[in-house]
């Protein structure tokens, strides 16, 4: 179960997954920042861990299936770019 609070209207979706990459590397960013500032009660300061701690899943998630889609558009035939880099 998911408690939310009525004052805290910056994670109101919170809850659930975030629409796209970009808008959960958002979130995150907000969450870093707000951390940092060193103003939230501890807390606070726990859920918004826990919530950076789900977006850094997420993000993971998604950038292991795009992976896993270029993978397949290059015939699995991916090479690192320091090998490019460190031939010429």
């Amino acid at each position: 179960m998911v408690k939310k609070t009525n004052g805290d209207s910056t994670n109101a979706d919170s809850a659930g997954s975030p629409a796209s990459f970009e808008e959960a590397m958002a979130e995150l960013a907000q969450l870093v920042t707000q951390m940092e500032s060193g103003q939230l009660p501890l807390e606070a300061s726990v859920a918004a861990y826990a919530r950076g701690s789900e977006l850094v899943k997420f993000c993971a998630g998604q950038l292991d299936k795009v992976e896993a889609q270029v993978k397949v558009l290059e015939g699995d035939m991916l090479k690192p770019f320091a090998d490019d880099e460190a031939g010429q």
